[in-house]
């Protein structure tokens, strides 16, 4: 039985011991000063030192992923990481992440995700873009940054898999992903290094919906360049589809056993709660932050989109090509060009609709609002043809 995390950490002050010495707990929190240096509450929270020795296994009982991701950056930000290692295992509701120096239009279908009420979140870590659902485990190994070793933990998983399930073939690569059968991948990596602290972080395929990752995991607009970190596409499976009585709960045990075996600890398991502000003090502004669109879109890496454009006309059906060039920095239409025939429409009206989105959240929505004051605008004989080129970079803007 797990025990809760109330059960473990207490706001506690240290027992004195001989001649006052402080005695039985120490800090496993950062502490923050107070007056003349005292340590303060609810920052400072201690735990029995017999308890963990020297590591720690939790495991989130939420399945939101800004929740679970938050909870990776407070463990990071206030965790005393010096002398002692933690793994978090978590899972989440369908999700899609992508890493904190990508884009999300170049790697997400977001129009099917939202027809579909799929999130996307950027996390702080690097790395390529995943589909979370709760048939994907994910595991962060928390340590500090003298100690930080990719390889070290994704043999956790390999000798847990082989213990587990003689037959699987599993390896690490140098990519530091896990393939199976050298064909399929089954564990994608990231991490994030702080000054004094680390995380490594890796998904874990257990029974994920195999045709949500082929089609949420695609681009929304068509003709992005960008020097943002792209993701490097592979065949994935699930170990189900080739370990069949494999039980999830077997995968925890045997991951959470193989954690204490490679690293010579004797850690408990304890469930958080990553909205429990008395254990996780702010956490909730963090996961505030994660939800944002400043921070899921607006900390896009500027790019371009250069596409061209096939345009039609009602009856008579006069036919034109155009070509459409977009700049978006920080989320929003930095500029807009379309090149459009002046005998099919007349160049101040492709320029007023360029000068009422640039400035403006490059979404669809507030794009389609913005455009329909220019529509309303012009009652001429050429609103048919400049609702059709609307219509045509909507379709672009997703």
């Amino acid at each position: 039985m797990i025990p809760p995390l109330r059960g473990i950490l207490g706001h506690l002050r240290p027992g004195p011991g001989a001649s006052g010495a402080q005695t039985s707990f120490y800090y496993l929190f950062r502490p923050g000063p107070g007056a003349a240096g005292a340590q303060t509450s609810p920052r400072c929270l201690f735990m029995d030192s017999a308890s963990i020795s020297s590591g720690l296994v939790l495991q989130s009982q939420s399945t939101d992923v800004y929740q679970n991701l938050a909870l990776e950056d407070w463990i990071d930000a206030h965790l005393d990481l010096d002398q002692r290692r933690i793994l978090l295992l978590w899972r989440n509701r369908p999700a899609v992440v992508i890493g904190r120096h990508q884009n999300p239009w170049s790697e997400c279908n977001l129009p099917a995700m939202k027809k579909a009420g799929i999130p996307v979140a950027r996390r702080r870590s690097g790395g390529g873009t995943v589909y979370h659902d709760l048939g994907n485990l994910n595991l962060t190994f928390f340590s500090s940054r003298k100690a930080y070793d990719r390889r070290r933990n994704l043999k956790v998983v390999t000798e847990a898999l082989r213990r587990l399930q003689p037959g699987l073939d599993v390896q690490a690569t140098d990519r530091f992903d896990i393939f199976l059968n050298g064909l399929y991948k089954i564990s994608g990596t990231a991490s994030r290094l702080s000054r004094k602290s680390s995380y490594h972080h890796c998904t874990l395929l257990y029974s994920a919906d195999s045709s949500a990752i082929s089609t949420m995991l695609r681009p929304s607009c068509p003709g992005i360049q960008s020097n943002a970190t792209p993701s490097v596409p592979s065949p994935v499976t699930n170990l189900v589809d080739h370990a069949p009585l494999l039980q999830w709960e077997e995968l925890l045990e045997g991951l959470v056993h193989q954690y204490n075996t490679e690293f010579d600890l004797s850690s408990p398991s304890v469930f958080v709660d990553p909205t429990d502000e008395s254990q996780f003090p702010g956490v909730g502004n963090m996961v505030a932050e994660l939800r944002s669109w400043d921070w899921t879109f607006g900390k896009t890496p500027k790019f371009n989109i250069e596409t061209p454009l096939e345009l039609t006309d009602e009856p008579p059906a006069a036919r034109c090509s155009a070509l459409l060039h977009m700049e978006v920095k920080n989320g929003r239409l930095d500029r807009f060009q379309v090149d459009v025939p002046s005998e099919w429409l007349p160049p101040e009206l492709s320029g007023e609709l360029g000068s009422v989105l640039v400035g403006e959240r490059f979404c669809p929505h507030r794009a389609a609002a913005i455009v329909s004051t220019v529509l309303r605008s012009e009652t001429g004989r050429f609103h048919g043809r400049l609702r059709k080129l609307c219509e045509a970079v909507l379709a672009v803007i997703g």
